[in-house]
């Protein structure tokens, strides 16, 4: 009990310096002009240059598609071989994931993103020279390290950037970009396809992206409300003043921080987690980031080739197929982006999530025939596959990270992230095990209704579990959370 008054006594004091010195502060930025319009220019460039990360995410994620082809005749790899080496990526996510939270806590958003693009060169550089099986799964896994710290550390840090009118599509631009990832992974996959080491390529590129990742986030600035909470209190309002370009704004987010700032934390570490009005915020952002996986976009974007290669297309054709996979991700992300912060996050799942389970029992309904797909059956199949990326990526793809960023208080914001973003990465791995298995235990027509009803699982999920939170500032969404209020934002 007295540790606990003793925190809550060191807090307080906390809280009241940081006012004293904002105030003192304040004053040295009254001369400065309006720069609304640079200010604007200013946040799109920095989740530009952060959304890279997602560029990373998806090639690294999707080019396992085209390259397991290959790894597998390189290797005479087995089911079992082929699923490990899918799903290496993804447990070593729910390490890098993790870890990530309290490293971007102590050290800043920006140093945790740029030491992710290293562990990004070295992994891709890894998995490239490769000389057997093993080594290429222990290169995968700290590949995903990297890309769990990345799906943890960016979301929080664009949100922490963002204007609340404007920060739902700034980070679902790193699902954007993670489509663009995915889109570019398919083409490369298709370009590079035919020699028996061609998958060394493919993994090698990856490089690239994380070179310009590393380079570019030397060029943006520390959270603003990293910085506050660090007691860095000049750096946090200049920087502030460069998100915002004019006193009004700048004034009024200040107030918001300093009003929330740990007043609603009574624990600190891990164990804040547990307290109990952070639990509806803990239910919809960890529901919401196992049911986008466990949902099955993954299925299309990991084995797509494989399976449709099954149904009597060559490996050329199935792997344009996926190029298809990969614009319509593209695309229908894209159309999220637009929507979210008008529609709002909410509307936007229940709205999609229907059609796109439909769309799996479609696909589903085409397998139930043991005759050759071809023809219109083979039209009707791309479309629903299509039609399914379509409203699974336009509606729990685009909020999956926007959400998790959204709706924890700042002092246990980078460490809950890393929880959400570690389940996306524990349930993904489930798929990526399972997959395959299923599809040999219950036919592909089993599988795909399999997923269908984890879909329609996650219409009632949202429709239960997730308040709207579009429009609403990060600090307003904490203080509702503190209240008992939290499905108060349901104001659309």
């Amino acid at each position: 009990m007295s540790a606990t008054l003793h925190g809550s006594q060191k807090r307080t004091q906390r809280r009241e310096h940081m006012q004293s010195r904002v105030s003192e502060l304040l004053p040295e930025f009254s001369h400065l002009e309006d720069r609304r319009k640079e200010a604007k220019r200013y946040v799109a460039m920095a989740a530009a240059v952060a959304a890279i990360g997602g560029l990373l995410f998806g090639y690294d994620t999707g080019i396992i598609a085209s390259a397991l082809i290959y790894v597998t005749r390189s290797f005479s790899l087995s089911t079992a071989g082929q699923e490990w080496i899918a799903a290496a990526l993804n447990l070593g996510a729910v390490a890098g994931a993790l870890l990530s939270g309290p490293v971007s806590d102590r050290y800043g958003r920006r140093p945790a993103v740029i030491f992710a693009a290293l562990v990004f060169i070295a992994g891709s550089i890894g998995c490239g020279l490769a000389p057997n099986q093993g080594t290429l799964i222990v290169a995968r896994l700290f590949l995903g390290c990297a890309i769990g710290a990345t799906t943890q550390i960016v979301p929080v840090y664009v949100a922490e950037l963002a204007p609340a009118e404007r920060r739902g599509g700034l980070v679902s631009l790193f699902q954007m970009v993670f489509s663009l990832g995915l889109l570019l992974a398919f083409f490369v996959g298709y370009e590079l396809a035919g020699p028996r080491d061609c998958w060394r390529m493919m993994f090698m590129l990856g490089v690239i992206p994380a070179v310009l990742l590393a380079v570019g986030m030397f060029f943006l600035p520390e959270s603003p409300r990293w910085l506050l909470h660090h007691q860095q209190e000049r750096r946090a309002i200049s920087i502030l003043y460069r998100l915002r370009g004019h006193h009004e704004p700048v004034h009024r987010e200040l107030n918001d921080l300093l009003a929330t700032n740990d007043e609603t934390v009574e624990e600190s570490g891990w164990k804040a987690l547990r307290q109990r009005w952070v639990r509806p915020a803990l239910i919809a952002a960890l529901g919401v980031a196992a049911l986008s996986q466990l949902s099955g976009p993954n299925v299309i974007v990991y084995y797509a080739p494989i399976i449709l290669a099954k149904t009597g297309l060559g490996h050329s054709a199935a792997l344009l197929t996926s190029v298809g996979v990969g614009i319509t991700s593209t695309i229908t992300t894209g159309m999220g982006i637009a929507l979210i912060d008008r529609v709002g996050r909410r509307r936007m799942l229940l709205v999609m999530l229907p059609f796109a389970a439909l769309s799996l029992f479609v696909l589903g309904s085409i397998f139930l025939s043991n005759a050759p797909i071809a023809g219109m059956r083979m039209a009707a199949m791309v479309a629903a596959l299509l039609g399914y990326i379509f409203f699974n990526f336009g509606s729990l793809s685009v909020a999956v990270w926007l959400i998790a960023s959204e709706v924890f208080p700042l002092e246990i914001r980078s460490k809950a992230m890393g929880l959400a973003s570690a389940t996306v990465w524990l349930s993904d791995t489930l798929v990526s095990l399972v997959t395959l298995t299923l599809v040999n235990a219950l036919g592909s027509t089993g599988t795909f209704w399999l997923f269908g009803l984890v879909n329609v699982l996650a219409f009632v999920f949202v429709w239960a579990f997730v308040p709207e939170t579009a429009g609403t500032t990060l600090e307003e969404i904490e203080t509702r959370l503190h209240q008992g209020n939290f499905f108060g934002t349901h104001k659309r």
